[in-house]
């Protein structure tokens, strides 16, 4: 729908006890690419209180938006303490500044087989190589983030069987939670079956980030087969609210894309959004 009454009522549901839904509400705000969410974006990163995933999901917004003037704020939370918030800044600083080079005005990027505004380009054609390069530069750990989040994003539009595997070998990154959460969700868009076995893994590790845990869990959601199914509801109580929140909602999209009802949650797709003025 979009609009300024649509950014109320959204940010009205930022008092929700849930950080799942507060997360979700903040990447439905940076989705819209409407500088009126600003200021309501901004007060979440700068809330230390707010639960991590949910000021990364601000700050993410903010570089969706990619408005200069939310430069300054996350410059501030570029060295936050907490991990995933100072990463996300750093990358939605690394999208504003491409958003202003001339890279970013090439018909390359208008040709993405997805709708999400994402928090890096895919690499050029010409720079990426095929789907060994940007394996590698995605399992690169000496590669800026934003370079690696790039090589990330052209192995989901390419979404053959091993750029899908060389993407869940993501997975196994130990040096971030931020990065790992993000091969998971772009898994969960390209719902390609070879991902399942190494989701289903991440998911069952009670070690692991309660927030890469969840991005799993919604990525076994899209992906919806029998097994999918199967490992969510063996995780539909677990003790971390994130995670068995996440499995609910993953369970009720499997019951969607196993029936022949609407796709889940498509309803503003197919909505024409209010001009901004």
């Amino acid at each position: 729908l979009g609009g300024e009454c649509a950014i109320e009522c959204i940010a009205s549901c930022f008092t929700d006890p849930s950080a799942l839904l507060k997360h979700e509400c903040a990447y439905c705000l940076g989705q819209m690419r409407d500088p009126r969410a600003i200021p309501t974006l901004e007060k979440l990163l700068r809330d230390e209180k707010e639960e991590a995933i949910v000021r990364h999901e601000a700050a993410e917004a903010l570089g969706a938006i990619g408005e200069p003037q939310s430069v300054g704020v996350l410059q501030e939370f570029a060295a936050d303490g907490t991990a995933v918030v100072a990463e996300t800044c750093q990358l939605a600083l690394a999208r504003i500044a491409w958003l202003a080079s001339a890279e970013s005005q090439l018909e390359d990027f208008a040709d993405s087989p997805y709708s999400s505004v994402d928090p890096a380009p895919p690499l050029l054609p010409d720079d990426g190589g095929g789907v060994e390069q940007q394996a590698q530069v995605l399992m690169d750990k000496s590669a800026p983030l934003f370079e690696r989040y790039r090589a990330m994003f052209s192995l989901r539009n390419e979404g053959s069987e091993p750029a899908i595997r060389a993407l869940a070998e993501g997975l196994r990154c130990p040096s971030s939670a931020l990065f790992r959460h993000e091969v998971a969700y772009v898994l969960g868009q390209a719902r390609h079956e070879a991902a399942v076995e190494r989701l289903g893994e991440v998911l069952a590790d009670e070690r692991e980030c309660g927030m890469v845990r969840h991005e799993c869990a919604e990525a076994l959601g899209s992906i919806a087969t029998g097994d999918c199914f199967e490992m969510l509801r063996r995780f539909e109580a677990d003790e971390e609210p994130l995670v068995r929140e996440s499995c609910a909602v993953a369970l009720d999209m499997c019951e969607y894309e196993n029936s022949c009802e609407l796709q889940y949650a498509d309803t503003l797709l197919k909505v024409q959004p209010e001009a901004l003025i």
